[in-house]
């Protein structure tokens, strides 16, 4: 696999075009019109910027990164000469299957295809492509080029050799591969990443504490870098609230405060500089 296309240059998009381009991958990256393309463009510079000051011996490498990176509005065109397509678009089953479904039609037949879902199972998606056999869902965390974890989850009907083949690129991209023997909605980091979520949800709409409040508790009380409000900065509040507007009775009313209090008024999380708690402008942003 040489030739990689990802589908999406929102966050976590951006991110894994960018890396695969610094890992010396020829990237093609996506989106769905021209102003997207732009606002995609803009994080890959911002990633360039980060990688100086964060990835060690990064140095002129991290712009040369960019030049491997085409990106376009033109799905055909995008998935054309693509060994590999990772899709990263919004997570939202009827936007993925209609995505995977023009894409199987356009792509090379040897061309594999990965979903970046994190809620959504893999056997959800793969009739879509056309081709399940060579589909799977091969999962990055967010800021992957510090948490270099890459989940790789196939279906019943993954080729082996396909799934095989994807857990050799991830390793090519200096992620540890976490091979997950069957289907596990959430994988085995949001499997245990939502559970603390979701509490930390409830905390907040029966006024038990304030966001700030809850997140020294948990980086404090555990070590951990993020407590589970600056977590959700960092995922995105539009991608939390879709996720929590699915849930049971409490995490849809965690789903209208995240609403009326932060998306209504413009403020998405990092990527905007303010959700839960205000941020300076990072490659996250725009």
């Amino acid at each position: 696999m040489s030739r990689i296309t990802v589908l999406g240059i929102g966050v976590l998009g951006s991110q894994i075009a960018y890396h695969a381009a610094y890992k010396d991958f020829d990237v093609v990256a996506y989106d769905i019109d021209d102003a997207a393309v732009d606002r995609g463009r803009a994080r890959l510079e911002l990633l360039s910027e980060q990688y100086v000051h964060e990835v060690e011996g990064a140095g002129a490498g991290a712009r040369k990164a960019l030049g491997r990176v085409a990106l376009t509005s033109d799905l055909a065109d995008a998935v054309a000469s693509a060994d590999l397509v990772i899709e990263a678009a919004p997570e939202q089953l009827a936007i993925k299957r209609d995505l995977f479904a023009r894409v199987g039609a356009m792509a090379p037949a040897h061309t594999v295809f990965a979903t970046n879902t994190s809620t959504i199972p893999p056997s959800a998606l793969m009739k879509s492509t056309g081709r399940p056999e060579r589909f799977l869902a091969l999962h990055f965390a967010n800021l992957l080029w510090r948490h270099n974890i890459a989940e790789v989850m196939g279906t019943a009907e993954t080729d082996p050799d396909v799934y095989t083949s994807v857990v050799r690129f991830a390793s090519a991209l200096g992620m540890v591969p976490v091979e997950i023997k069957k289907e596990k909605p959430g994988y085995l980091l949001n499997s245990l990443l939502i559970p603390l979520i979701k509490a930390a949800g409830e905390l907040l709409t029966d006024e038990i504490a304030d966001p700030s409040a809850v997140d020294d508790v948990w980086r404090i009380g555990t070590g951990a870098s993020y407590g589970p409000f600056e977590m959700l900065d960092i995922i995105g509040l539009t991608t939390a609230h879709h996720i929590a507007s699915h849930g049971d009775a409490k995490q849809r009313e965690f789903a209208r405060l995240i609403k009326e209090r932060y998306l209504d008024k413009g403020n998405l999380g990092v990527a905007t500089g303010e959700g839960f708690h205000v941020y300076p402008r990072t490659p996250l942003g725009t």
